[in-house]
């Protein structure tokens, strides 16, 4: 695997690895009744996905201009990284929701 490669992989992992504990955070800040600090984790989580999703779009471009990557486990954890986050992020999303139903109705 070439160092550019290794690299997408890498940020792959680290900034879905990164949306996904913003997606946490947020969802606790809710918890607390914090829904502006819950906002603002969630907006860093979609900043973090972004990241992701411009390092697998380079890979994807690679491949498509004929660019062939040997998948490797590293790259296979890097998707499910980016997929699990993506999917956290998603369910926070609606976890803070209620919160925010739940508060009003206090």
């Amino acid at each position: 695997m070439d160092e550019q490669n290794l690299q997408a992989i890498m940020g792959l992992i680290m900034n879905a690895g990164n949306a996904k504990s913003d997606a946490m955070e947020a969802i606790q800040a809710a918890k607390e009744g914090n829904f502006e600090l819950a906002d603002e984790k969630l907006k860093a989580a979609d900043e973090s996905l972004t990241l992701a999703h411009q390092s697998q779009t380079g890979l994807l471009t690679k491949e498509a201009q004929g660019e062939n990557m040997t998948v490797t486990l590293l790259t296979v954890h890097s998707q499910d990284h980016l997929m699990t986050a993506i999917s956290f992020k998603d369910v926070a999303v609606e976890i803070i929701e209620l919160h925010r139903r739940l508060k009003q109705e206090q």
